[in-house]
């Protein structure tokens, strides 16, 4: 075996292997035993034909193709301890040859972090301070998710509850036919498509009514783009919320613990800054990773760029199955090519791979580390929370290699960001996660939070439809929820 180095760089090796017969002679017998067994040849049994046989019956081309997939990697790594090569990542590998087999492998190695003088920056953490006007919306929230619908007699306002029939054509064909369906009208509201809801404010029950509605010009799905749609809508009913009175009546309604308003503030005010004090922290944590981003000097292979937007790419087609959709739909949908899609994910890339870089240099300058006994902690503390006959089978997956490197790995990161946070404070090792330790420690039981409370409080996530229309039972699901 011959190797040879095209180039080199304190990040990057190429290498050029060349084999011979000798070298494949071993890989192509174990090609011949694989193939054999496969292969009915006149005149032998099955299995039984001689190497010589099936080399003239297949062709050595065929057996050494066979071969590649163990040949390559086990000669590759051969070629690394030889060279006292140590891989970053998995070398990409390209055969350059067959007769005989030559690859040249680009061996991404260790990439050089220098954190530069990130020692002494300093940053201040703003206090969290919640303002009786937070708390009176969080109430008003509460209080409106507890009314019930109830039927007026009015014109429709923005934030009622309709039912309505909704026929909706573009270019002569049907694109929208919806019998029924609950629907609330508000300026934020882009479904079946942006400017519709507009036009059903001041309609009365049982009007019936046509518009027209020109979709925007940068519309995600192209094909609707600046196109007209003629709307043909009946209000079936109106709904309007029946608002109780903010008072002790209505607190001691909201769940048990509550007997009067105060007691229902006093828990909103904690709540409310208990979130205001993760999202304090967690906009902290990135101010500190942005400025430590910025005083590193980095240098890495180009191959873990690419690998990282391929993992972030696979990511995204993993996400999309589990909305049973494919990527081809989805770039449709978006309006871009494969191309596009993943240049756009290089910055992202980019980022996250620098990231990691620099929370594992900051994690080897600070000599941080993860017990065994602190992944048996976590992971007892992730048990016990099941029942007593899920424990095991949870222990089970838990303490496989892959969860508890993956535990292993959270819990890294924990502390690193832990740490980083007490250098640009000027604090010394620990201080941060007594702080954290703290906070948790102060922190109220969320099973004593009744469920009208925690709903109101929890942030409202944006749903994307790639349909573009409202789906009925999604609606009908929130509008009887609330």
């Amino acid at each position: 075996m011959k190797v040879t180095k095209e180039s080199s760089s304190p990040v990057e090796v190429i290498l050029n292997v060349e084999m011979d017969a000798t070298d494949e002679d071993p890989f192509i017998d174990r090609s011949y035993r694989r193939t054999v067994g496969r292969l009915n040849i006149p005149g032998f049994r099955k299995g039984k034909a001689p190497r010589s046989i099936v080399e003239s019956y297949v062709g050595r081309i065929a057996l050494v193709q066979e071969a590649l997939d163990f040949m390559i990697p086990e000669t590759l790594n051969q070629a690394l301890q030889d060279e006292e090569i140590q891989a970053f990542v998995e070398p990409r590998v390209e055969v350059t040859e067959l007769e005989p087999v030559s690859f040249k492998a680009t061996v991404p190695l260790e990439p050089t972090v220098d954190l530069g003088d990130f020692y002494s920056v300093r940053l201040e953490k703003e206090p969290v301070e919640i303002s009786d006007e937070e708390v009176d919306q969080v109430l008003e929230r509460i209080r409106r998710d507890m009314a019930p619908w109830e039927p007026v007699s009015r014109p429709v306002q923005f934030g009622d509850l309709l039912n309505l029939n909704v026929e909706g054509e573009m270019d002569g064909e049907a694109l929208v036919s919806d019998q029924e369906i609950d629907y609330i009208p508000e300026t934020t509201n882009v479904l079946p498509f942006p400017g519709f809801a507009q036009y059903l404010e001041g309609m009365e029950e049982g009007e019936h009514k046509e518009f027209t509605v020109t979709v925007p010009e940068d519309y995600p799905r192209t094909e609707y783009a600046g196109k007209d749609v003629a709307f043909v809508v009946d209000v079936l009913s109106i709904k309007e919320k029946a608002l109780a009175d903010l008072d002790d009546e209505f607190a001691k309604g909201v769940g048990e613990g509550f007997d009067d308003l105060e007691a229902l503030r006093s828990h909103v005010l904690e709540r409310v800054t208990s979130e205001a004090e993760a999202q304090s922290n967690y906009a902290f944590q990135e101010q500190s990773m942005n400025s430590l981003l910025e005083s590193a000097t980095i240098t890495a292979s180009d191959l873990l760029l690419e690998r990282e937007i391929d993992n972030m790419q696979e990511e995204r087609e993993r996400m999309l199955r589990n909305q049973r959709l494919d990527m081809d739909t989805y770039l449709a949908y978006v309006g871009k090519t494969e191309e596009e899609f993943h240049e756009e994910l290089r910055p992202l890339a980019a980022d996250r791979l620098n990231r990691m870089l620099v929370v594992r240099r900051l994690a080897q300058e600070e000599e941080l580390e993860v017990s065994t006994e602190e992944i048996q902690e976590e992971i007892e503390t992730m048990v016990a929370g099941a029942t007593d006959e899920n424990q095991a089978a949870m222990r089970r997956t838990l303490y496989s290699e892959s969860m508890t490197e993956s535990i292993r790995s959270s819990l890294m990161n924990q502390k690193v960001m832990n740490r980083l946070m007490e250098i640009v404070q000027g604090l010394e090792p620990g201080a941060a996660a007594a702080a954290e330790e703290q906070a948790e420690a102060d922190e109220p039981e969320s099973e004593s939070q009744p469920e009208a409370a925690a709903e109101a409080e929890a942030p409202q996530a944006e749903q994307e439809n790639p349909t573009g229309q409202q789906d009925q039972s999604e609606s009908e699901e929130s509008n009887e929820g609330a």
